[in-house]
């Protein structure tokens, strides 16, 4: 199987990079709904040349809409996917449902593909996927080598992964860090990256989530996937180079190139890993330094008036960029190099294996002996990976239009759908027919700057008469002139009437039925109850069965974990069941079951909502992230029944990332809380079951919020933390009265946008 190398692209001149250092596809964002939403980006003019020019070598493109879309946003997003039709996108990278929905029944011409935001992380939720239409899923980074042939067994779907570049500490889509600590949120291609920061626990300060770079290598011949995926839509057009040049050199069984690897470290790379590849791994995080290092080029051996003095095992020259791990420094101090000294006198480039002195800055930090010296910046890189690119608009996608001419005595007419020239004249018959006809194909396949290019022309001309030149050509500027070169004009697909809404009452959630006891359940309309694999279903015997709805969590790697625990209780008459990500719908029978959503599988908008609907679904709950605004206009126009979070400790990640200090060896595995600070806010890290969740001291709390939301149902969250039965009962009197509780965080909820 021949295996797609795919590039990434943030602005035109790294997709043209990616081309020609041997991409078989690229993909890239547009102006608006791109994940990577501070990248460059491409303009309608800059995608329209660029896919036409790569389908001119025969590669792909691949557009990704891959952030979640407010209801208000639902104009703007059409008139994305008409870019992507015009401009012959092949596959739209995706997370919403409400766009593949509009995709399926406006745009069917573009292929669906499954971002990583929608947390693929087992065979049961790419198998959803492909039964909802989606040709390809795009895999979750933590997944190791035999999880990911599991998947691409799957006869029919395609599959991709990553091979190289940044890594997330939170699985992604899973990720609500960002948004609701500092309201940009990453499911809308804003994040601010707060993971990468400094966290002090037992009064120690490091970077206890900040990853280092995937870099798979030769490792990558083992995936049996269909596309090889490198990250990197804000890196440069350099970096995307190196990169694509070196996986293609692997890839064309010419091996790992040594020198290759330097060239990239050198462009743009914090310190490599393979994450959980070859099994589960701890040394995937940098807890010491943020951001690009380096090639690794020596140590410092002496430190004087004049620099420092090392021994390279590389080759460097002046205004080469250095970098240096400086202790109580979390990013590397760096210079560019202004004087190098060998033997005593001045060169301008030095080799390795010379023991040189290089002059610092007048402002340095202290140093010292065997501090690592990393080799940041090359000239000679820089140089390194020149590429070809066409000539401006010499590539374009262009709409292949019909024409139909008709020639009568007095006129002359021609048609193309809906838009019609009329010429007048008088018309004498023609000494050689033939010619007239060549004259009119000549001059209709001058379609120069019109956006669309003629496809065939039909001439009636039964009276076989003569027609000028000159008349011809007023003829086809005229229709030319009418014709809109737009492909279509997508409209939104239909959704179903809103019912009537009710409110039926408060839901109340755990995973912890004792913290319940003092309450009198009878007042709710609904016990929702999160399971794990070992959990003792015999506690929940004691609640009306009618009430109580099962939980799924997130994340389950291995979901046949669950089928003893399931079988149980389906055959008890459990019929409610909520469902947190997509390989909830795999493993349930969802068609015999009332079928919930979690707010993680992120509904913002009706078209998503309806998706829902159409597969089963009962009810969905309003993203956590959301703003009050986006939630009140969906909560009018959703067409089932739709909750409403009031309180939550809500997880601002889900990670396979290990935060304990020991190896995995010498693990005792349980559970494992650790209290974290950062700019005087408080954290709590738990660690289970080899995953880690945080969360923010305080719950989120929209209360007083919830007054003005037309919800069926509103919910109050206990999950993961420890609550007494005499807090939640406090607490649940004062939010069932819709009152805020003291210390409650407000995330988007009162914000104009997310």
């Amino acid at each position: 199987m021949k295996q797609e190398l795919l590039a990434p692209a943030g602005d035109i001149e790294a997709g043209y990079a990616a081309l020609y250092y041997g991409a078989d596809a690229v993909y890239l964002g547009l102006q608006k709904f791109s994940a990577r939403a501070t990248a460059t980006n491409f303009d309608e003019n800059n995608l329209n040349q660029f896919t036409a020019y790569a389908h001119h070598l025969g590669r792909k493109v691949y557009a990704a809409i891959n952030t979640v879309v407010q209801e208000d946003e639902l104009p703007d997003l059409l008139k994305t996917l008409d870019v992507c039709s015009k401009c012959k996108i092949d596959a739209v990278i995706l997370q919403d449902l409400g766009v593949a929905r509009i995709i399926k029944k406006t745009y069917p011409e573009l292929e669906l593909h499954a971002s990583t935001q929608m947390a693929v992380h087992n065979k049961e939720g790419a198998l959803f996927l492909k039964s909802l239409g989606f040709t390809r899923v795009v895999l979750a980074r933590e997944l190791t080598l035999p999880e990911i042939k599991e998947i691409a067994s799957i006869e029919g779907l395609e599959t991709e992964a990553f091979i190289h570049g940044a890594l997330c500490y939170s699985y992604s889509g899973l990720c609500q860090f960002s948004a609701l600590e500092t309201k940009r949120s990453a499911n809308r291609g804003k994040c601010l990256y707060p993971c990468r920061a400094c966290f002090e626990k037992n009064e120690i300060n490091k970077h206890f989530f900040s990853m280092k770079d995937m870099a798979l290598g030769i490792d990558i011949l083992k995936m049996p996937v269909t596309s090889l995926k490198i990250e990197g839509r804000k890196k440069s057009a350099l970096y995307v180079a190196a990169v694509t040049d070196y996986y293609r050199h692997i890839l064309d069984d010419k091996g790992a190139d040594y020198k290759k690897e330097e060239n990239i470290k050198q462009i743009f790379s914090r310190p490599w890993c393979k994450f959980h590849f070859n099994g589960k791994s701890k040394d995937i995080i940098d807890r010491n330094f943020v951001g690009h290092r380096g090639l690794l080029i020596g140590k410092i051996s002496e430190v004087s008036k004049f620099g420092i003095e090392l021994k390279l095992n590389h080759n460097i020259a002046r205004f080469d960029g250095l970098q240096i791990d400086v202790k109580g420094n979390e990013k590397p101090f760096g210079f560019s190099i202004q004087n190098i000294k060998l033997n005593g006198k001045n060169v301008f480039e030095a080799n390795s294996g010379d023991v040189v002195q290089i002059e610092l800055p007048k402002k340095y930090p202290y140093l010292e002996k065997g501090l690592d010296v990393y080799l940041a910046s090359s000239s000679d890189v820089k140089s390194s990976y020149p590429y070809i690119k066409p000539k401006p608009n010499e590539f374009l996608n262009l709409k292949d239009i019909n024409v139909r001419v008709e020639v009568c005595q007095y006129n002359i007419l021609a048609r193309y759908d809906n838009f019609v020239s009329e010429i007048g004249g008088i018309f004498d018959k023609a000494q050689d027919i033939t010619k007239v006809e060549d004259a009119f194909k000549q001059s209709f396949e001058k379609t120069g700057g019109t956006g669309f290019c003629l496809k065939s022309i039909e001439i009636n001309n039964p009276d076989e008469l003569f027609v000028p030149v000159s008349k011809i050509n007023e003829l086809r500027r005229d229709l030319y002139a009418k014709i809109k070169p737009d492909y279509k004009q997508g409209k939104l697909p239909e959704i179903s009437k809103k019912e009537s809404k009710n409110l039926k009452g408060f839901i109340i959630k755990t995973d912890n039925l004792k913290c319940l006891q003092e309450l009198d359940l009878n007042e709710f309309a609904e016990i929702i109850y999160l399971i794990e694999p070992n959990s003792d279903v015999s506690e929940i015997k004691a609640l009306p069965k009618n009430k109580v709805r099962i939980a799924l969590p997130e994340v389950c790697r291995k979901p046949q974990v669950f089928e003893r625990v399931i079988k149980s209780l389906l055959e008890n008459g459990y019929k409610k069941w909520e469902i947190g990500n997509y390989w909830g719908f795999g493993i349930l029978p969802t068609e015999k079951l009332d079928i919930s959503l979690s707010s993680y599988l992120y509904m913002l908008n009706s078209q998503a909502t309806e998706t829902a609907k159409e597969c089963g679904v009962s009810r969905v709950c309003f993203a956590i992230e959301d703003t009050l605004n986006n939630i009140k206009v969906l909560s009018e126009c959703v067409s089932l029944s739709a909750c409403f979070v009031v309180y939550q400790d809500a997880p601002l990640f889900i990670s396979s990332g290990c935060i304990r200090d020991n190896d995995c060896k010498n693990c005792k595995g349980g559970i494992k809380t650790f209290e974290l600070k950062k700019d005087g806010r408080k954290y709590v890290a738990i660690s289970k079951n080899c995953q880690v969740m945080m969360f923010n001291d305080n719950p989120l709390c929209f209360a007083n919020e919830a007054k003005e939301v037309r919800a069926d149902f509103y919910r109050l969250d206990f999950c993961y933390r420890n609550y007494t039965p005499e807090q939640v009962k406090d607490i649940v009197s004062r939010l069932t009265k819709f009152e805020d509780v003291n210390g409650g965080l407000k995330a988007n909820i009162n914000s104009q946008k997310i």
